[in-house]
């Protein structure tokens, strides 16, 4: 897949097979959107692109600045690459580009940048200034800038039955397998390790201290987690705890990872944590040893979770 991050770079195709959207998290819904654009390009000899915004819409029409995405930049492009896309166009998302009008979004993106001959849509799409353009319009000016226009209908998109709000929703109450099933995956979260207090050495549970890549980036809700972390390509069982830590009278939301038959110092280094199951809320125990008898409660059912997980 080849990736532009400006309109300017790209260059008009033969016969292009376009959508359009934000397609945060890339879940089941937009899969099928995206797998009918590829199957559009095949058929008519053709290229398929998606055309995707960066940051978040909402986060620039609205005074929505806390909104949190399903999946950052980097994860979005390899997602859709994984859908057989052949072209991808990033597109800033400015205040100035939420001005363009839903016909100046169409004569100067779809025709004039893109050279669209067959444009896919989810049903009840909006796009251009106040979101104005709709599905009517895009057929209003078909023959006008040569291209054909389909939308995805509403049933279809019901009997996937996904849409990133209802991902979100899960994840906010840590609900991480019904999100795994709306996004056809587990629900993961990349970050860098750094040096915490170092107190789950102590007690036998030595943890990483993950900062997540993306700040945007949705965090499932405070407790503990069964996970499977990614590390240097190699995976691995774990257990994760995202919250205060009040045990030790934590006051600032951490997200640490101990990961089992696990030595190695990978402190500044990126890992991929994925969420299988939500174990428990975060607890204060009257004690580091109530505390570690706990952990191996944890331990143990966080295994008997993970035995039948494949590692992804």
């Amino acid at each position: 897949m080849k990736v532009y991050d400006s309109i300017k770079n790209f260059v008009q195709l033969p016969y292009a097979v376009v959508t359009i959207g934000a397609f945060d998290g890339v879940h089941l819904g937009h899969k099928k959107i995206l797998y009918r654009v590829q199957e559009l390009a095949k058929e008519n000899g053709g290229e398929s692109v998606v055309i995707t915004f960066w940051p978040h819409p909402r986060k620039i029409t609205t005074s929505e600045n806390s909104v949190k995405v399903l999946s950052s930049l980097k994860e979005r492009i390899k997602l859709i690459e994984e859908c057989g896309i052949d072209y991808l166009l990033v597109i800033e998302f400015t205040k100035e580009f939420a001005e363009l009008s839903p016909v100046e979004f169409i004569e100067k993106i779809l025709a004039n940048t893109i050279g669209t001959k067959k444009l896919v849509i989810g049903h009840d799409h909006r796009f251009g200034k106040n979101r104005e353009g709709n599905f009517d319009l895009l057929k209003e000016y078909s023959s006008k800038y040569g291209y054909e226009v389909e939308e995805i209908s509403r049933q279809d998109i019901d009997q996937v039955g996904v849409s990133s709000t209802v991902i979100r929703q899960a994840l906010e109450k840590g609900d991480v397998e019904k999100a795994a099933e709306y996004l056809g995956r587990m629900y993961s979260l990349t970050g860098k390790v750094v040096k915490g207090k170092q107190l789950g050495r102590t007690i036998g549970f030595p943890t990483a201290n993950i900062i997540p890549e993306e700040q945007d980036k949705l965090i499932p809700s405070d407790g503990v987690y069964a996970v499977i972390a990614e590390v240097d390509g190699q995976k691995y069982g774990g257990m994760l705890n995202i919250g205060l830590r009040p045990t030790v009278n934590g006051t600032k939301r951490t997200i640490e990872a101990n990961l089992f038959n696990f030595d190695k110092d990978i402190y500044e280094q990126e890992i991929t944590i994925y969420f299988v199951k939500y174990l428990r809320n975060e607890k204060k125990f009257a004690s580091l040893e109530d505390l570690k008898k706990q952990l191996v409660l944890d331990k143990e059912q966080s295994n008997y979770f993970l035995k039948n997980t494949q590692l992804v």
